[in-house]
């Protein structure tokens, strides 16, 4: 090798050595905070692709974009990104690396203010995704949420409402996550969710006035849960796959003038779960949802009645309805279900069974009062002394509904 050959060479190593820290330093992310503080007249905060550096808090009404291709990493401790601004913007932000504390409630994006939207943005690798604690009409839009955890009471809530009125909480994809928890946060609307693979899909406590609609829910532990809600809407929701043995598509308890309608809720442990309404005047009305293929289509407990049963569609369940111990059937109201186990005919040819649909209990109400024997409810020793009591009983069996009116026909549902 000529020495001027070497002597190229060697410049060339000592500058490549010289520009390797500032190559490093240009590799590092950009704080995010300090274009946070000093925006540009504006207000619209658009961040070129790449990597910023966080935790930030935004305290302005600024419009923060980032088109899809800017990521804001954590460090790993506490959340993300704050938003303690009204009517600020956050779009188009890929965020990562909260914090793991289930106590601070570490998430990818914490909103404590009103008339913000968060729209477009891709949260992964973080515990909980979205929490809006103190905050009204705040639109949440077009988000995707993973949380971390193989467990799913290790993940976090993908999102999380407390003391928020008034928001709408539209077409975000949720998957991975432990629950959807709305707490004494009322007149609240869902609509054009998809949630998948978590524990529960919405968990409502103390948040009346509330609407679920539109969405699609699969393969979750639990659906929709409502606890002590009044004034609910549940309308139009796909409930799918949800077969965990304590899980059921749709659950309300202790929550009165609830509507259950238009829903198709399909292979779920228990479809349609419903306690007594706290107060009888304000009734639950389930109308119009198609129930097929789950091991319980409708589960009624409590003693107190209250629920009215009309124009829906019960196919293919292994058992239709179930009813705990105690409860009085003359106090629900069933009209025009369609039930495919009906062995009637409609010989006037009016769309109605020419007498009632009606479901009895033999043996099989032995597991109903006395839930630990559940186990054997499918042996073959109680299919054989059930089959043996409808021949010829030898107890008078409990009647758990009597529908007047059974149509022959499906119920069109609304679309």
């Amino acid at each position: 090798m000529s020495k001027s050959l070497l002597r190229r060479s060697g410049c060339c190593v000592a500058l490549a050595g010289c520009l390797l820290p500032w190559l490093a330093l240009a590799a590092a992310p950009v704080p995010l905070q300090p274009l946070l503080d000093d925006p540009p007249p504006s207000g619209v905060v658009r961040l070129a692709p790449g990597q910023y550096a966080g935790p930030a808090t935004l305290r302005m009404p600024l419009v923060v974009d980032g088109g899809g291709a800017a990521e804001l990493v954590g460090d790993r401790n506490g959340s993300v990104l704050r938003v303690e601004a009204n009517g600020a913007t956050v779009r188009g932000l890929r965020i990562r690396a909260s914090g793991d504390s289930h106590d601070r409630i570490d998430a990818g994006i914490v909103v404590e203010g009103s008339g913000n939207v968060i729209e477009g943005n891709d949260l992964d690798d973080v515990l909980f995704g979205i929490v809006v604690h103190n905050g009204e009409r705040n639109l949440l839009r077009d988000n995707r949420i993973r949380s971390r955890g193989a467990d799913t009471a290790d993940r976090g809530d993908g999102i999380r409402l407390w003391n928020a009125a008034h928001n709408r909480i539209e077409g975000n994809d949720i998957a991975h996550v432990r629950d959807l928890t709305i707490s004494n946060s009322p007149y609240n609307l869902f609509t054009g969710n998809q949630i998948r693979d978590s524990r529960r899909a919405m968990n409502f406590l103390f948040s009346h006035r509330s609407r679920v609609e539109g969405n699609h829910f699969e393969g979750n532990d639990a659906g929709i849960v409502v606890i002590n809600s009044s004034g609910f809407l549940i309308r139009r929701n796909r409930v799918l796959h949800t077969m965990s043995a304590a899980g059921a598509c749709i659950a309300l308890k202790e929550t009165t003038a609830a509507l259950v309608e238009d829903n198709e809720i399909v292979h779920c442990a228990t479809g349609i779960m419903a306690d007594s309404p706290s107060n009888p005047i304000s009734q639950i009305f389930i109308h119009r949802n198609r129930v097929a293929h789950n091991i319980v289509g409708l589960n009624l407990y409590g003693e107190r009645g209250g629920r009215i049963v009309m124009n829906n569609r019960f196919e293919h369940n292994i058992w239709q309805v179930t009813a705990t111990a105690g409860g009085n059937p003359d106090l629900e109201s069933w009209h025009g279900n369609l039930w495919d186990d009906y062995q009637g005919f409609d010989l006037d040819q009016d769309g109605t069974g020419d007498r009632p649909y009606e479901l009895l209990a033999y043996a099989d109400r032995i597991w109903m009062q006395a839930p630990e024997t559940r186990f054997f409810r499918n042996s073959p020793f109680m299919e054989l002394v059930d089959f043996l009591e409808r021949l010829a009983p030898f107890a008078y069996p409990s009647r758990v509904l009597r529908d007047d009116a059974p149509r022959m026909f499906e119920v069109e549902r609304r679309p």
